[in-house]
């Protein structure tokens, strides 16, 4: 059988597309893990010491049919993004999968409204971003976009190289000269692009045709990293086509979405906000309301605040009505915040009238991403003063109360004994040490149980 199915190798690249896609489809069923017959496909890039591993037909040829130009028969670059999907587990594929020029046509391709395959290609760099090279390249990546003004849709731009028989080239073609854009802060706007349904619900009417779900996990994968963070919490053009467009945070743009009905993009833009909270500087944007003007040090940029904790909340409220009383010890700290809490509500805005049928995070270990995520916002002392201040307690002693979970339970608990605590001279200033069971994943610590890691 094996050897049967290595003949069927040199196929992939023949002229006719019939045979092409005969012989993909009878290769797809050895493609996902555990296969019997899936080494066929990593035969001859297990190359041992310092030689360069070289890429061999069989990738080179899947790579060439994802962009396969049949326009007739989808079923050929369907199957070969599908068997990219399932190999790119393996960390001998990763190098090729992401050398620049397939790069450029995977995001290129995402971007593309029209690309029927967005999904697929989606769940490729999902699966490719979970190594740290590939992110790093993401963050650095450059496509080459025509800017476009369209009456029937808000995209603004061609991706020249996203063109396939799966993804039409524009009719006329555009006759302006391509420009490099970055790619990341464009994936990002398609990500939100693709959660808008039009107010009829009609999905035939959104601004493109995939969901682009997985992208969200890009993003968290991305901002693993201290570059990944930096992106999401540096300041940036609202639109990426216009410069000189307004600033904000990128970070601000997806949290919202924390409630969203697919668990995989709200798992994502979780794991996003909790992995940017890592960084104890951008404590202060991450919190404060987008009617203030705040930086991230050490840049002196100013942007809206990112206004998360309303979002980060949600999640973990459920509809039982609150007894809110603004504690006296509360007054105490308003002299050293920047934000006026006196002028606002105990509760922010959004949770503040939430209906009989509101439910909490179906996901218990999403609801511990966003309860490790209120604890690591607990390490700086601005962090816990506006928490306290913002009725934390009385929505998490509601989420307690209905927690199910003992490693749920068990993180609440800790977070109450960091908000109910008394502060004393050793913690006034702006920021104090992670406790131990707050340190990144490559520190070791006593509790494996108790740590909270990067997602």
């Amino acid at each position: 059988m094996g050897s049967q199915l290595v003949e069927l190798l040199p196929f992939l690249r023949d002229r006719n597309p019939q045979v092409r896609q005969i012989a993909l489809s009878n290769l797809l069923g050895q493609t996902p893990k555990d296969s019997p017959h899936r080494s066929i496909f990593f035969q001859g890039l297990q190359q041992g010491g310092l030689q360069k591993h070289k890429e061999t037909d069989v990738i080179r040829d899947l790579k060439l049919l994802c962009r396969d130009q049949l326009v007739r028969i989808h079923a050929v670059a369907h199957d070969a993004f599908r068997a990219l999907v399932n190999l790119s587990d393996s960390p001998l594929l990763v190098p090729f999968l992401t050398e620049p020029s397939f790069l450029v046509f995977l995001a290129s391709y995402i971007l593309n409204p029209d690309a029927i395959l967005a999904d697929l290609a989606s769940m490729l760099l999902s699966n490719l971003t979970s190594s740290s090279s590939p992110c790093a390249a993401l963050l650095s990546l450059e496509i080459p976009v025509i800017p476009m003004v369209s009456r029937t849709s808000q995209v603004s731009y061609y991706p020249t190289q996203s063109r396939s028989g799966t993804c039409s080239a524009p009719v006329p073609y555009p006759s302006t000269e391509p420009q490099q854009v970055p790619a990341l802060p464009l994936l990002l706007e398609a990500f939100i692009q693709a959660a808008s349904v039009d107010s009829s619900g009609d999905k035939s009417k959104r601004l493109r045709k995939g969901d682009l779900h997985f992208l969200s996990s890009v993003f968290a994968n991305i901002s693993t990293s201290p570059a990944g963070r930096f992106f999401f919490l540096t300041p940036r053009p609202s639109d990426v086509m216009k410069a000189d467009s307004a600033l904000e945070y990128p970070l601000s743009k997806i949290v919202a979405l924390t409630e969203h009905q697919d668990t995989i993009r709200r798992g994502g833009v979780a794991a996003t906000i909790k992995n940017c909270a890592f960084y104890t500087p951008a404590h202060q944007a991450i919190l404060s309301p987008d009617a203030t003007i705040v930086a991230v040090p050490p840049s002196s940029v100013v942007a809206p605040g990112v206004d998360a904790l309303p979002y980060i909340l949600l999640p973990l409220a459920g509809p039982e009505e609150l007894d809110l009383e603004v504690e006296s010890s509360v007054a105490c700290i308003y002299s050293h915040l920047t934000t006026d809490f006196q002028d606002q509500e105990i509760l922010p805005s959004a949770l503040q009238f939430l209906p009989p049928t509101k439910k909490r995070e179906a996901d218990s270990v999403l609801r511990l991403v966003y309860v490790e995520t209120l604890l690591l916002l607990c390490t700086t002392r601005w962090g816990r003063d506006y928490l306290r201040a913002s009725g934390v307690y009385e929505i998490i002693r509601g989420a307690h109360m209905e927690e199910t979970v003992d490693k749920v339970s068990e993180h609440i608990e800790r977070l109450v004994q960091l908000i109910k605590g008394t502060e004393g001279s050793e913690t006034a200033g702006d920021q104090v040490d992670a406790p131990s069971n707050m340190q990144q994943k490559d520190e070791n610590t006593d509790d494996e149980d108790n740590r909270i890691e990067e997602v």
